[in-house]
């Protein structure tokens, strides 16, 4: 009797030691590359953000950091990719603010939810919109612009990174606020939209400044205002909305991390720790500030809240602007 129950003590503690080896295998992340699907082409501020945290990242998770640009359909096709993914952490969405909050109420039928597909990890980064025009456009600050445009109704246009953007929704409020007439060139993405505008095709871009900034120190493109109620130090000629005569244009855009529904909260809570680690970083910040954003960090339950009311925010700033892309 006393060599039976030795057996079964034995036999026991064995399926225990198993079960604990079994569940530190699975518990055990990352085991192999990590994906961060970036809703948009290269070149834009959604995909420098990206990179800005992927090297970092990467040694700090020991494994490799790959983006998957997947541009189309306003953000659509990447934000659809992400919410159908497998919750086990090796998928994630570097998410743009004018999709992941703005294309909800653009479309009725958008293949993914803002709330019930998505975990959120951490908020990234921040950015004001710039006002950036072709270099030989005949209007050398705000008041030049407004007044050439309705001297010439319809004759200028403006990129954007897709219908229902936010450069898309920053376009028709300026429209409506300075009560001028420009024709929408939608393009998939910023990086598109920055090259047509260098080379002429459009005239006018409101986007973040991370897609033009170089491009405006190197006089190759105009810097006419920015978004914010103070100056970027990545662009300290280039004056406020308050400072040009129209002190309600102001717009953030920011940039944030999620997950699939379902993603498990120890892989949720151990990227973001890293990824506060990484904003704190020195050169991170610099890169940042110099590309026109900032860091601004936020824990999963804070980036949840805040989700919830930019959505309600932006359905009706949408509203308000009437725009509609279906």
């Amino acid at each position: 009797m006393q060599r039976r129950h030795w057996f079964i003590s034995v036999s026991c503690a064995a399926m225990v030691l198993l079960a604990g080896q079994a569940a530190q295998a699975q518990g055990k992340f990352p085991e192999r590359p990590i994906t961060i699907v970036v809703p948009s082409a290269p070149g834009g501020s959604t995909d420098f953000t990206a990179r800005l945290i992927a090297e970092p990242l990467s040694r700090a998770l020991g494994q490799p950091v790959v983006i998957d640009n997947k541009a189309g359909a306003a953000g659509n096709i990447g934000n659809q990719a992400v919410a159908r993914a497998k919750p086990d952490g090796y998928t994630l969405l570097l998410a743009y603010s004018g999709y992941q909050v703005g294309n909800p109420h653009l479309f009725k039928k958008s293949g993914w939810d803002p709330i019930k597909d998505f975990t959120p990890i951490a908020m990234l980064t921040r950015a004001p919109q710039v006002l950036a025009t072709k270099a030989d456009l005949p209007a050398k600050n705000l008041k030049e612009l407004i007044a050439y445009a309705k001297a010439y109704p319809d004759k200028l246009n403006y990129a954007s990174s897709g219908n229902g953007s936010i450069q898309h929704i920053a376009g028709e409020l300026f429209k409506q606020m300075t009560g001028t007439s420009i024709q929408h060139v939608p393009y998939k993405g910023a990086g598109p939209a920055v090259q047509d505008l260098l080379g002429g095709q459009v005239d006018l871009f409101f986007t973040t400044p991370a897609s033009v900034v170089n491009h405006i120190k190197a006089d190759k493109l105009k810097g006419l205002v920015v978004t914010s109620n103070a100056r970027l130090v990545s662009l300290p000629q280039v004056p406020t909305s308050k400072e040009a005569e129209l002190s309600e244009f102001t717009i953030d855009s920011w940039f944030a991390l999620y997950a699939p529904a379902g993603t498990s909260p120890e892989i949720v809570n151990q990227i973001n720790a890293e990824i506060v680690k990484i904003l704190a970083m020195p050169d991170i910040k610099k890169k940042a500030e110099d590309a026109g954003t900032l860091v601004d960090h936020m824990n999963p339950a804070q980036l949840g809240d805040y989700t919830r009311k930019e959505l309600d925010y932006w359905g009706r700033v949408i509203r308000f602007a009437k725009i509609s892309v279906e």
